[in-house]
């Protein structure tokens, strides 16, 4: 018999098995189902940067050295942004004002002198067509002296029009249309010097060419540089608002923080705030000082300067016109006429008393734009000049009409006593005009663009210098903390 030893271990029992319950159907599974998991825990989200640095700046706004870290900060900002916005706004407007000076307006200047030379050399075309094979050898100079201005000034427009405006679409079509001009003057004189009638059929077609498409063009060219010029007195004469509102912001700050200081210190003075609110004055000071003085000169170049400019660059347009209109009744001998109510009317003629109506009242409007009496007296010369064409014209119509061909062409083209003499004042003494008041143009734009000038290199130089005085001024108080 086999005897197990004793261990001091309690026998180990066999497993009873599990007894189904009775309630229990047979044949079922009575293991217990897995207990269903715990939901994953969701990652810890990272706070922004933007959040954290928030977070450090209200903690450092809990205390005096960080609150003086965050003003130093915003003066050297304010100061900063208003140089560089008195900078910027500052450079837009003296560059207008050079605009003015030396770009728009000499090109309107040309443009008028594109369509007072077009308009003259069509009136010397039939003053010497008029003489036939008596042409003077001035009338033919004048000719081609107004074609060689009108080519050269067209070059010069071309040369400073942006490419692709209307403006240069303009010029292009003007470049196509004179030599076709010039060549039916040509054949109108050539058939006019064989005797041939025909030649007064080509000054007719050349002088539709040149009312018709030439002077349109040339007046539109005008125009377009017109409206040019105002853009640049617009882009030029407005107040800088916003570098205004700046400075007189960084003004108030300075103050409060002054204030501020001397509150906490007893201090009366921090050198370097006193630095920079002193630069700040006198850069707020220079721009409105500067600004107010540059818009007054410009404004007084556009009133006394172009505003007459244009009247008498109007005026003489006028003229150039009512004298070819004047040339052309007699070239045309009632060819060509107009219907006014009942009333038929040589149209050439119908044409210059309308023209003569024009130049009296841009010469009446110029005399009262003339501020001095060196303005003022060649207008009036011209004034008296066209009076007198009127009545000698009046009387040169009389003898045509009477059938005294002769006796009408010699009181037009006439070597004395013909209206051609009054034409010739009234043209020399709006030449005169144009150039006093070109002269006054140019000084008073010329003082409105010197006014600004070095005020955007000063601004950001005086901010510079602002802003490095507030960091310091600010900085001396941090030491006191160290």
């Amino acid at each position: 018999m086999t005897h197990t030893p004793d261990t001091g271990a309690p026998p180990t029992l066999p497993a009873i098995p599990p007894q189904p319950s009775s309630s229990t159907p047979p044949g079922t599974s009575t293991a217990r189902p897995p207990a269903p998991a715990s939901p994953p825990t969701p990652p810890t989200r990272r706070r922004t940067a933007f959040a954290e640095g928030v977070d450090q700046l209200r903690h450092a706004a809990t205390t005096e050295p960080g609150r003086l870290r965050i003003i130093g900060a915003v003066l050297a900002a304010l100061v900063v942004a208003f140089g560089a916005v008195t900078a910027w706004q500052m450079t837009e407007r003296a560059a207008a004002a050079d605009a003015v000076l030396t770009s728009s307006q000499p090109l309107t200047s040309d443009a008028a002198d594109i369509y007072r030379s077009l308009a003259d050399a069509n009136t010397a075309a039939s003053s010497g067509f008029l003489a036939g094979g008596q042409e003077s050898a001035a009338t033919r100079d004048r000719y081609e002296r107004d074609i060689a201005t009108a080519a050269a000034k067209l070059v010069n427009a071309a040369a400073n029009a942006a490419p692709g405006s209307p403006s240069t679409r303009t010029i292009t079509k003007l470049n196509r249309l004179l030599p076709e001009y010039k060549g039916l003057v040509e054949r109108a004189r050539t058939y006019n010097r064989q005797g041939y009638p025909v030649g007064g059929a080509y000054l007719r077609y050349a002088n539709e060419k040149m009312q018709q498409e030439m002077l349109p063009a040339a007046q539109d060219l005008y125009t377009k540089e017109n409206e040019r010029l105002r853009a640049d007195y617009a882009d030029a004469t407005p107040y800088p608002w916003p570098a205004i509102a700046l400075g007189l912001a960084t003004l108030v700050a300075l103050a409060w923080v002054q204030r501020r200081t001397y509150l906490r210190t007893n201090r009366v003075l921090n050198h370097g705030l006193v630095a920079a609110t002193t630069a700040t004055t006198v850069v707020l000071l220079w721009l409105t000082a500067g600004h107010a003085l540059a818009r007054s000169h410009l404004d007084d170049s556009y009133d006394h300067g172009v505003r007459s400019l244009a009247v008498l660059h109007d005026a003489r347009i006028a003229s150039l016109k009512a004298r070819g209109n004047e040339n052309l009744t007699l070239v045309a001998r009632g060819a060509e006429t107009v219907k006014v109510g009942d009333e038929t009317l040589d149209a050439y003629d119908h044409d210059f008393t309308r023209d003569i109506g024009a130049l009296a009242e841009g010469l009446a409007h110029a005399r009262r734009l003339a501020d001095d009496d060196t303005g003022a007296k060649p207008v009036t010369a011209a004034v008296g000049s066209m009076t007198e064409w009127k009545k000698r014209h009046a009387a040169a119509r009389e003898q045509d009409e009477n059938g005294n061909y002769q006796q009408a062409l010699d009181m037009v083209i006439g070597a004395k006593g013909a209206t051609g003499e009054c034409f010739d004042a009234v043209d020399r003494n709006l030449a005169t005009a144009l150039k006093h008041e070109e002269a006054e143009f140019v000084t008073a734009a010329g003082d409105g663009r010197d006014a600004l000038t070095g005020l955007p290199t000063g601004a950001a130089v005086l901010a510079v210098l602002g802003a490095t005085g507030a960091v310091l001024g600010i900085g001396r108080r941090l030491s006191e903390y160290r």
